[in-house]
């Protein structure tokens, strides 16, 4: 099963912390060892840095980890193969153009003999279902919005319907972000944690590194983390219900359609 780790906050954030819990669960505290990516976004442009290596032995990962690039939204993977060769154009996350902004997309799960029909103008580079769904993704808004961005709540809307068809060929938990929101879906387990003041010193579950983040924030800051599993063994981690799509924006989730509710906490 691969792993996924987003971020999205109200004021630029690094994720140096966060990530230092989740790279090591690329081979090191878990078997994730057939690659990693992470993309972060900078004002309309995005950064992306991919691997077809465990994180844990990473050089490049080890400087993302201590590089702390400030972002609104972050979105990183590391890889279990299911489906595609051990590669880098089978490396999530995947980038794409849309309405001209890009988009970034990785999943977590396995779509079984799904081909959909695409019309040519996103196609995938490498063999997996997990870029197939993407290019579907971007396909069908593309084919049903023309050249103009809908709304967020029919956006939220259109994402929605096609998480659920799409989840109809197997499990589908993925993180989709345009740079301005970050849309998470669970099909099984996605989990997340708000940070704002008064923030707590949290405590890595795969680490043992803590960090006390009214040091390093304003009590202004709000940011959102969300995770396959949790990170850290000391904060409100909050399960989100299997089928449900939420909207992270501004460091929180925003109600844009009738499916954002969340179950209990998970710790």
């Amino acid at each position: 099963m691969c792993q996924l780790l987003g971020m999205n906050a109200n004021v630029p954030t690094d994720i140096c912390f966060s990530f230092t819990g989740f790279k090591a669960r690329g081979g090191l505290t878990d078997h994730h060892r057939d690659g990693w990516g992470i993309a972060f976004f900078e004002g309309r442009g995005a950064r992306v840095f991919l691997e077809p290596c465990a994180s844990a032995d990473s050089p490049v990962a080890e400087l993302v980890r201590h590089y702390p690039i400030r972002s609104l939204n972050v979105i990183s993977h590391i890889r279990k193969a299911t489906q595609g060769e051990i590669r880098l154009e089978n490396t999530h996350p995947f980038q794409r153009e849309l309405w001209g902004r890009h988009w970034i997309f990785a999943h977590n799960g396995n779509l079984l003999d799904y081909q959909p029909t695409l019309s040519g103008r996103f196609l995938p580079v490498g063999s997996t279902d997990s870029e197939r769904a993407f290019c579907h993704i971007l396909d069908t808004l593309a084919q049903r919005f023309g050249h103009t961005p809908p709304a967020p709540q029919v956006l939220y809307a259109a994402l929605r319907a096609l998480a659920c068809h799409i989840g109809q060929s197997g499990e589908f938990n993925f993180l989709l972000s345009d740079g301005e929101r970050l849309f998470a879906h669970c099909s099984s387990r996605l989990v997340y944690v708000l940070r704002q003041s008064p923030f707590p010193v949290a405590h890595l579950a795969d680490e043992d590194m803590s960090v006390d983040f009214n040091q390093v924030t304003t009590p202004d800051d709000r940011v959102a983390v969300i995770a396959t599993l949790p990170l850290t063994d000391n904060e409100h981690w909050v399960q989100m219900t299997p089928g449900s799509l939420l909207s992270f924006h501004l460091g929180q989730p925003e109600i844009l359609g009738e499916n954002t509710t969340v179950a209990a906490p998970a710790r």
